[in-house]
């Protein structure tokens, strides 16, 4: 699975659930008489829910309480083989992520189980509890073909974990930047699957009747499964929006930097439209096959979006940035659009950028155009500072935590 964990490590998430707190011990004492509950009511209180009529909410709902199954320590103990070191996944800033086969003893079956992904907690961090909160009482609700499941999850003494569905192609981050013989890269019209999968499940976020604000958008948090369906992961800093007076909240500054829209960064002040900037963000690392912030790019060039602006505007210098590894396989009437609607994205004021829906619908009506790719006749000519080979595969802000190379499931520098 190619969960790519964390949330910043450091000042305590704002917490959107108090509520949780007061129920859970109840919850903690069920499980150790249960062992495996199912169903658990760890938020009683419905504190949103989907919205009426809204054409993108029909395919997705939002549970009142969390529909969650309780496991036992020893079952994902036993899961993850004790987690053992060669089961590991990834690790983030709150611990790690074990691959687990989760043993489903039927009557009448023998053999049958299905695999998961265990994340593990680090129990001494006081955030890495307001991160387990947060996903169960969003995730734990949320239900929807473009976000990843959360199956259930387990709280015994100071062992904090949550189990996921396992995501058979990883994340989107890795199919980009990674590197090696098992990274595949992705065709075209993958890349402009993946984009509105991701734009569906972001909508679905901002049309509930109490929107949710996701604030950590980015290609690690962009998990695949095995037919590269797009799927969001990773709500340990999702929190609700304004309400129908208030155009933003004020919140502690926290996401990737990058990714986080610059009114949120300079003020603390979160909209909606805040997590449109990220998407606008994603959709150049798609064109061009490269990470938002690198400082061994040549000078000028560390910060993506700073330096490709000017390209994305005019489709010939467009050519010279898309990604090497798409071969000139793609229709560049359609790379133009998506240039473009990336930049009405990246707007510096909110109030420009497009609705999620508005998204949607341009990328919808980009993927209609049955223009044949046209492969580019000088390969040569992709300029060589921006081959993939002189990029690293993760990279690190010096204001921000380090986080160890390798792996899909890693996140890049988080906002501090």
């Amino acid at each position: 699975m190619g969960i790519c964990w964390g949330s910043p490590a450091g000042n305590p998430t704002p917490s959107t659930t108090g509520h949780l707190s007061s129920v859970i011990s109840q919850t903690t004492s069920n499980t150790a008489s249960s062992g495996t509950s199912r169903g658990s009511n760890i938020s009683r209180d419905s504190r949103f829910s989907a919205s009426s009529g809204d054409e993108s909410s029909l395919n997705g709902q939002i549970l009142p309480t969390p529909n969650l199954r309780i496991f036992s320590f020893a079952e994902l103990k036993s899961a993850t083989k004790n987690f053992r070191p060669d089961m590991v996944l990834g690790e983030g800033g709150f611990g790690k992520v074990f691959k687990g086969w989760l043993d489903e003893k039927a009557p009448g079956k023998s053999g049958s189980g299905t695999l998961i992904a265990v994340k593990k907690l680090n129990s001494e961090s006081l955030q890495g509890f307001e991160e387990w909160q947060s996903e169960v009482n969003f995730l734990g609700r949320l239900s929807h073909p473009h976000l990843v499941r959360l199956l259930g999850y387990c709280w015994e003494d100071k062992e904090l974990l949550l189990v996921y569905e396992f995501m058979q192609k990883g994340s989107l981050e890795n199919h980009l930047f990674g590197r090696g013989s098992t990274v595949q890269s992705l065709e075209w019209n993958v890349r402009l699957k993946i984009a509105i999968g991701a734009a569906k499940g972001l909508s679905f976020l901002h049309t509930s009747d109490k929107k949710v604000i996701y604030r950590d958008f980015k290609a690690s948090n962009i998990l695949l499964d095995g037919s590269y369906t797009a799927k969001i992961s990773d709500f340990g800093l999702a929190k609700f929006g304004p309400s129908a007076s208030q155009s933003h909240v004020t919140t502690r500054v926290m996401g990737t930097y990058g990714y986080a829209a610059p009114e949120y960064v300079a003020t603390g002040h979160l909209y909606v439209k805040s997590d449109v900037y990220g998407f606008g963000v994603v959709l150049v690392e798609i064109l061009t096959g490269l990470r938002v912030l690198d400082p061994n790019r040549p000078s000028g060039q560390h910060n993506l979006v700073d330096w490709v602006k000017p390209y994305l505007s005019e489709r010939r210098r467009l050519k010279s940035i898309m990604d090497h590894k798409l071969e000139g396989k793609y229709p560049s009437k359609a790379a133009f659009r998506i240039a473009q609607l990336a930049l009405k994205c990246l707007a510096p004021e909110p109030k420009n950028r497009p609705s999620m829906k508005e998204v949607i619908e341009t990328l919808e009506q980009i993927e209609s155009i049955n223009e044949k790719p046209i492969e580019r006749r000088n390969r040569s000519a992709h300029h060589t500072t921006r081959r993939h080979g002189q990029q690293p595969l993760h990279h690190r802000s010096p204001l921000a935590p380090k986080h160890e190379a390798g792996h899909a499931y890693q996140n890049p520098p988080q906002v501090r």
